[in-house]
């Protein structure tokens, strides 16, 4: 099914995508909001730029965008894909639980924020240009992959990294030298198993976007995760 969405209020795209059972392709978006919230089972392709909130509370429908995309991109997605071909704004995969994330370029600020996991459900968020600050604040699961395609001087990350981060896994292509990092977390050079893992995400990022995935994985990553379970217990009057 074919939706042009020039001048299409957001209430108007978006019911005619719940009506469908077809896979849509909707041309001419321009900053419409909650593009396929909480859909499944379906394959959406975008033109132009969606606005906030696409794929809000996604359930299992596959997303792509063919140029950039505003902020909370997959807020609280509980499974499914979303693969952007340009760069995202701030606060994308907020509370993701399930799914994957796939972006291009770069990412705004508190990319991967209270992202968490859950039994089999383990999110993935893979940036390859660079992300903002804050990012993976709160981190309690899954991984987050910053490749820093492009960047200069090895500045792929901005300030604050991590904080607050207690469970999952994030790999940054970089050796970090620069990089300040919270006390309560461990940050390493990737190791061979880091590497095999890293090999998963990397591949279906490559796959997508036509890079080497030899050529990508040829840098050296450093891995950071959690140290403690109880990441503020500094904090408390009685430990």
């Amino acid at each position: 099914m074919l939706l042009n969405a020039k001048n299409l209020h957001y209430r108007a795209l978006n019911e005619a995508l719940r009506k469908t059972s077809d896979d849509c392709t909707v041309t001419e978006c321009c900053g419409q909001r909650y593009i396929a919230a909480g859909m499944s089972a379906k394959n959406i392709t975008i033109s132009g730029t969606p606005g906030n909130a696409l794929g809000a509370y996604l359930n299992g429908a596959t997303i792509t965008v063919h140029g950039n995309a505003q902020e909370a991109v997959g807020d609280t997605m509980n499974a499914g894909k979303i693969v952007v071909h340009g760069n995202i704004g701030d606060a994308a995969g907020y509370a993701m639980r399930g799914g994957k994330i796939f972006v291009k370029g770069n990412a705004g600020y508190r990319a991967g924020i209270h992202m968490k996991a859950y039994e089999e459900k383990k999110p993935l968020m893979v940036i390859g240009g660079t992300a903002g600050s804050f990012l993976g604040e709160y981190q309690a699961g899954g991984a987050i992959v910053v490749l820093g395609l492009g960047a200069k001087d090895n500045e792929i990350v901005g300030y604050f990294p991590c904080t607050g981060m207690h469970g999952g896994k994030m790999f940054l292509r970089s050796d970090c030298r620069n990089v300040k990092f919270p006390n309560q977390l461990t940050a390493r050079a990737a190791d061979k198993t880091d590497l095999e893992e890293l090999n998963v995400y990397v591949s279906e990022y490559c796959d997508l976007f036509g890079y080497n995935l030899h050529e990508v994985l040829s840098s050296p990553f450093t891995v950071i995760t959690p140290d403690s379970k109880s990441p503020y217990k500094q904090m408390y009057v009685a430990n």
